[in-house]
């Protein structure tokens, strides 16, 4: 009887090893009849004076030996350029509650310094401002997106930005920006309503916000000859139905663009102690990517707030602040938020995009948190020194989606186990660009055990498939300055056609990018 019992615990685990190995049944549908393209401003980025992104990262030393136009570092826009930033949101955050825009116009040497008493105390001496951002953000190809100061600005304030920055009329403050080198409207159409309205941009309640913003939406001209403002509301931290609600029934329709979200993922969920960036466990790295899920559920539910009141999803959910956000590294400047970066930020990175990917009915926009030196950034720099992170690689990989055409993926996914709990292992999505390729980005989120999928391509004619990918030994790897490409993309060779069928062995902790070259196309 034991040795009966024995053989069918033996026989149970074998099966569940079988069907824990049973390729992932996966379909790239054909684009639905309403189709959907993805916006290529889901790839944002985001710059805020804060830490080292603007001063010491785009904005370099006059003494630094680096590649520059004026003090704009130019190695910086040529990585940025290669990934083709969609969007640069600036000058923050909570600082864009603090700052004048005419402190930092004009001649330099005339420019007051000033305190950024939100982070770190650090003296502001306004050498770089709307000329330079504006100048950088041509450099880089990319539109600005300006977050206008509610909290202790005016009306009047952000109208004659808009007025200086925007008109064509003989004014007193178009006089000045001419003066100021720049004879032609800019034309900037983005503009956010306040940040973090509900926090440090003023502790305010959704229905007092929502006033605010109509007052300041009301002078937010159009000015003949610059294309229209999209007036952006500034939305809801994380789950917070309550603030989209109010936002979505009490301001009307034709007064806003777009309506942001943010959401950072922690890995330990507690603000007082975020976990490391680097050296973190098995238990640490589930519990961040776990936390980076939450994300789909998140944007699903503002979504569908959103769908009540504007079913023919005229406003745009831009989630313009999100990433990972980790304790600092030891030895720096608390107010300055500079953290390392592992193959872990960059899973979560390719699983977020995938989330929005497959949202972008609705999601139309999103900036990553920030650009260069702070938070989940995409370069790190040290003097003379730049390094690329894993998260750089993840948006150098998923820029083929961008303004494609979306098509939705189907899957079972297997479950990713530890101490008890589950979450999905695989997620993904997929696009067709304007030659006709498609692009399937799939990210293992599964640290030991690789998936085999085996997939479905009904309406797609392809003839060669081939792809890159991004892992390494852990998740827990980096690149430093010693080791700059530790972790970086490679080819990926695990993909075949089999029939008609798409076959793919994809690694454990891994992100990989594929494109089918359709019939007719020549080359992949």
């Amino acid at each position: 009887m034991r040795g009966l019992v024995a053989a069918l615990a033996l026989l149970t685990l074998t099966a569940t090893a079988a069907l824990a190995q049973q390729p992932v049944q996966l379909t790239v549908q054909p684009a639905p009849a309403a189709k959907t393209t993805i916006s290529k401003h889901i790839y944002g980025h985001f710059a805020e004076h804060l830490g080292r992104c603007v001063y010491d990262g785009f904005w370099a030393d006059p003494g630094l030996n680096v590649p520059k136009q004026g003090r704009i570092r130019l190695d910086i826009v040529e990585a940025l350029r290669k990934i083709k930033v969609a969007n640069l949101r600036w000058p923050g955050g909570c600082f864009a509650d603090a700052y004048h825009w005419r402190d930092g116009v004009g001649p330099t040497a005339q420019r007051p310094r000033t305190i950024n008493t939100w982070w770190g105390d650090a003296v502001e001496d306004n050498s770089f401002g709307t000329h330079e951002f504006l100048e950088l953000c041509q450099l880089l190809g990319a539109e600005p997106y300006l977050a206008a100061n509610v909290g202790s600005g005016t009306v009047q304030e952000m109208a004659n930005w808009m007025e200086y920055l925007n008109s064509n009329a003989d004014t007193p403050l178009t006089q000045q920006r001419r003066q100021n080198g720049h004879a032609e409207p800019y034309g900037v159409t983005m503009w956010g309503i306040g940040n973090e309205s509900w926090g440090c941009g003023g502790n305010m309640t959704p229905a007092y916000y929502t006033d605010v913003y109509k007052r300041y939406a009301t002078f937010a001209h159009n000015y003949p000859g610059s294309p229209p403002l999209k007036r952006i509301v500034s939305g809801a931290n994380g789950d917070d139905p309550a603030w989209t609600e109010t936002c979505m029934k009490n301001i009307p329709l034709g007064m806003m663009w777009g309506l942001t979200l943010h959401q950072y993922t922690l890995p330990t969920g507690d603000w007082g102690k975020k976990g490391p960036a680097t050296g973190f466990g098995e238990a640490e790295y589930f519990s961040t990517v776990r936390n980076c899920l939450r994300m789909d559920a998140i944007v699903a539910k503002h979504a569908a707030i959103m769908d009540k009141y504007d079913p023919k999803k005229q406003v745009a959910l831009l989630v313009d602040e999100w990433g990972v956000w980790t304790d600092v590294e030891p030895g720096t400047n608390p107010g300055f938020l500079y953290q390392q970066n592992s193959l872990r930020d960059a899973l979560v990175a390719g699983t977020t995009l995938n989330i929005f990917n497959n949202h972008c009915d609705r999601v139309r926009g999103a900036n990553l948190a920030q650009a260069v030196n702070v938070l989940q950034a995409l370069i790190l720099t040290d003097k003379e020194k730049m390094l690329l992170t894993p998260t750089y690689h993840v948006f150098d990989l998923y820029q083929v989606h961008q303004d494609a055409e979306w098509l939705p993926v189907q899957f079972q996914s297997p479950e990713y186990e530890l101490g008890g709990e589950k979450i999905p292992a695989l997620n993904a999505s997929a696009s067709r660009d304007k030659s006709g390729a498609v692009h399937i980005s799939l990210v293992n989120l599964n640290p030991n055990q690789a998936l085999t999928l085996q997939t479905t391509l009904p309406g797609i004619s392809w003839k060669a498939v081939s792809g890159r990918i991004l892992t390494s030994a852990k998740v827990s790897d980096y690149n430093s300055f010693d080791k700059p490409n530790a972790v970086q993309l490679a080819d990926f060779k695990g993909a075949k056609k089999h029939g008609d069928q798409l076959v793919v062995t994809l690694p454990a902790k891994s992100v990989v990018v594929l494109e089918l070259t359709p019939t007719g196309k020549t080359g992949s």
